[in-house]
């Protein structure tokens, strides 16, 4: 691959994206559901694909262009300078889509990996239960063979886009007798299967793209099942990396510090760019968002050197929930009354509220600052009293005992 090759993709890019990479403005308000985002970025992906534009870095024979890590990179390089069309479907490509691929039977890549990279199918994450939230290893769903079939029962919540996806992946305890790490099993789940229900969740910001799911004798065919049986923990930790990459990371690659900039517009705007302490505070939301997006170039290209995301994509998250925070708090210091006495879908208001989901989507602030902790800094664990007790003898959520 020659410097004028890439040259030559870079130009693609630009072209494809001048074209197609118009931006969005879809509030919450207007959009609750998030079906019309959803069906822009699914106009925009399917125009991907005819650009042979998909997918980029995923073998030819499971839907992608079989192009290197360099190609990815030009990619992101070039979308960072345009609005984001995808967000609707960072949970599809920058989650289930690297598990699929990583994890999958090869009957599974190709029955589904070119649908997702396609998006004519989008799937979902199903971890999070009313009873085990931070601690997902407590999660009580329960899947029990039944010849060539998984029969599940329990529920999940906080299911981001339940609603419109066709298939999600989804952990569930497959074995009572092991501890409660090591009896846990993955699974691809059809949305539409007799026994789910899908109930929506009304957010603060008028939005309704969580959801709670109900599962009653739902069967799954057992070549459905993903990786070994009662190892889908070790599949959720590898997922849920996935997942604080795509959150921490973003979808482009270089500097970015556009909640510095818009505020720093909107400061100017005001007459309140000549306030030092003002002017101190918008430097320092500046200086974070670029310190964040080093820390995301650095945890791409490890990706894109083909190594599975370890614990560093911790600090990317926690970096981008300790932004949003400091971004709430300078945004309605930056308009004042606006932004506390507002009518319906004001802009403010809105990206005030939407601000606090940073610290719990992905894993609680507290549960990024163990993990780096533990994992990355070498501090000792916490201790853990249930490590090896097995799961029916625990008190955990909503099980009283032995169920």
């Amino acid at each position: 691959m020659s410097a004028a090759d890439l040259d030559d993709f870079r130009q693609r890019c630009r072209t494809f994206l001048a074209e197609h990479a118009t931006g969005m403005d879809v509030s919450e308000g207007d959009d609750p559901r998030a079906e019309n985002a959803l069906a822009a970025a699914k106009r925009f992906q399917g125009a991907l694909v005819e650009a042979g534009l998909c997918g980029l870095t995923y073998p030819t024979k499971y839907g992608g262009q079989g192009l290197s890590a360099a190609h990815e990179r030009v990619w992101r390089e070039e979308a960072g300078t345009f609005p984001v069309m995808t967000r609707q479907l960072s949970i599809s490509h920058g989650m289930a889509l690297p598990m699929l691929n990583e994890y999958g039977s090869d009957e599974q890549r190709s029955t589904y990996q070119a649908k997702v990279i396609g998006a004519e199918e989008v799937w979902c994450q199903m971890f999070s239960e009313p009873g085990a939230g931070s601690d997902v290893a407590s999660l009580q769903s329960r899947a029990i063979r039944d010849g060539d079939e998984w029969i599940l029962n329990g529920q999940k919540v906080w299911t981001t886009l339940a609603h419109v996806c066709e298939r999600g992946l989804i952990i569930a305890r497959t074995d009572l007798d092991q501890p409660k790490h090591r009896g846990i099993s993955m699974f691809i789940l059809d949305m539409n299967a007799p026994g789910v229900e899908i109930r929506p969740i009304h957010q603060i910001d008028g939005g309704m793209r969580f959801n709670e799911v109900f599962f009653t004798d739902v069967r799954i065919p057992a070549d459905h099942q993903i990786g070994p049986i009662n190892e889908g923990w070790r599949l959720a930790t590898a997922m849920l990396m996935y997942e604080r990459v795509a959150i921490g990371g973003g979808q482009a690659l270089g500097i970015n510090h556009d909640r510095a900039d818009l505020l720093i517009k909107e400061a100017r705007r005001r007459g309140k760019l000549d306030d030092p302490v003002m002017r101190q505070e918008l430097m320092k939301l500046y200086s974070a968002e670029v310190c964040q997006s080093l820390i995301g170039m650095q945890t791409r290209a490890a990706l894109q050197a083909g190594k599975t995301p370890g614990p560093g994509g911790s600090l990317g998250k926690l970096a981008g929930a300790n932004i949003a925070a400091t971004y709430r708090g300078l945004s309605l210091g930056v308009v004042g009354a606006e932004g506390v006495a507002w009518e319906s879908n004001s802009r403010w208001a809105m990206d005030a509220l939407s601000t606090f989901a940073s610290g719990i989507a992905g894993g609680t602030d507290q549960i990024q600052r163990n993990i780096i902790g533990e994992r990355v800094l070498g501090l000792p664990r916490e201790p853990s009293v249930d490590k090896d007790l097995p799961f029916r003898d625990l008190k955990v959520g909503t099980q009283l005992t032995g169920s």
